[in-house]
């Protein structure tokens, strides 16, 4: 059978599924830092979860979600993003009766039906946090913070923070009204695409996240939000920049910068990485206080992120850090011989309950092809048994950075860590 990976996807084999655990290390501690708990939703949801709440107008929606009927004719999909799904379990679970305020992280495969490219995939995966309670502006100050924390501990320094206020429904109301007139007069409306002139008559503001060259310059004298803030949109605003500028933390402003998704409410803002040249945005947040409602929930404010994490990796890959590396052994042992050989199972369950990385040969090689196994995998010491260890009661030591050995007892109850220079940090 010719069987191949579905075209999008990709296989992570070691080592470099070693380098997305360390990814998803780096995460967890930051986000237990920040006081987040994890969250772990189903990877399938009923279609209605992301059509009310990312939106029917988006990109998202009209045509990138795996979609299918179950076998109880129920509309099923594959998510596509997360918070629809912190959401909906912060409802199902009545959390805010519990608490008036939760802190969330997730981490996961996220599915979209787009066209694979570098840095996007069908199957591709995403960390995030939302912070679901908090109105003030300090709850986004703390979820920037949280974003560059975690780029940071990576690694990640050639970063820039953009920031925009998308305001209030009421300010975007009265946008929306003219910024839909200013996309419908006659030579704007001929030169912008299909897809803007969508966006047009459903999510006028959408039309800034378009990609196409031609409409980006079409639509440069379009109006921007701005200069539709209400006073509180305004003011909410001013204490997100000064709260970033109080803790030392750089960003630019751009007028133009929407989310692509509907439930998003006043600060928006992007991490952009100088490492991946033109599609260079590896993180995007903000408010999105209708969203709750939008569920049929109690009015909620809530604020969150997303972060790509293949983006990410391949940021740290053009900046040369987090490199791929398998994780090196503490012990490696070597047998030969039927006697050491059946022996070797006892000498590695030993090794492992002193908290040691070991690992032996499987394959019945001969010493020297296991000591360059031992080499290979980056073992610290190698422990060399044979017919005459066993029948000495000591087993040869071998350090492998000087090749320098020594004897140790073969009774392993008096073996400890220290033997073999303790467990690698």
């Amino acid at each position: 059978m010719d069987l191949q990976r579905l075209q999008g996807t990709l296989d992570h084999l070691p080592p470099e599924s070693g380098r997305w655990a360390a990814l998803e290390q780096v995460i967890r501690a930051v986000m237990a830092r920040f006081g987040f708990g994890e969250i772990r939703s189903p990877i399938i949801e009923p279609t209605e979860l992301f059509a009310r709440g990312t939106g029917e107008s988006t990109d998202i929606v009209q045509k990138e979600m795996y979609t299918f009927l179950d076998r109880g004719d129920r509309s099923i999909t594959l998510r596509p993003e997360g918070t629809p799904s912190v959401v909906r379990a912060y409802l199902e679970e009545s959390l805010g009766a519990q608490r008036p305020l939760w802190k969330l992280y997730y981490i996961g495969p996220m599915f979209r039906a787009e066209r694979p490219q570098k840095g996007r995939f069908r199957q591709f995966h995403q960390f995030g946090a939302e912070m679901i309670g908090a109105a003030g502006p300090n709850a986004d100050i703390e979820l920037i913070a949280l974003t560059l924390a975690i780029f940071r501990e990576l690694g990640l320094t050639d970063t820039r923070l953009v920031l925009n206020s998308i305001g209030s429904p009421d300010a975007r109301a009265v946008h929306n009204t003219d910024l839909r007139a200013f996309l419908h007069r006659k030579p704007i409306w001929d030169g912008i695409c299909n897809d803007c002139k969508r966006r047009a008559d459903t999510n006028p503001l959408r039309v800034f996240d378009c990609k196409v060259e031609r409409c980006l310059e079409i639509i440069a004298e379009a109006p921007t939000i701005d200069a539709y803030l209400t006073t509180e949109d305004q003011e909410h605003f001013a204490r997100v920049k000064q709260g970033l500028i109080d803790l030392g933390i750089d960003f630019g402003i751009d007028v133009r910068m929407v989310r692509g998704l509907d439930y998003y409410t006043r600060t928006t803002f992007e991490v952009k990485s100088g490492a991946l040249g033109a599609q260079d945005s590896i993180c995007g947040g903000g408010r999105y206080d209708l969203l709750v409602e939008t569920f049929d929930g109690p009015p909620t404010p809530a604020v969150g992120f997303a972060a790509g994490m293949e983006r990410v990796l391949a940021a740290l890959d053009e900046s040369g850090t987090f490199p791929v590396s398998e994780p090196p052994l503490d012990v490696f042992v070597c047998a030969l011989g039927q006697r050491a050989v059946a022996t070797s199972p006892n000498v590695l369950a030993r090794l492992r309950d002193l908290k040691l990385a070991a690992d032996g040969d499987f394959l019945g090689r001969g010493l020297k092809a296991q000591m360059k196994e031992a080499n290979r995998r980056g073992a610290r010491c190698a422990i060399l048994i044979g017919d005459d260890e066993l029948d000495k009661g000591q087993f040869v030591l071998r350090q492998m950075d000087d090749s320098t050995q020594s004897e140790i007892p073969a009774d392993l109850n008096q073996w400890d860590a220290t033997m073999f220079g303790g467990r690698r940090a």
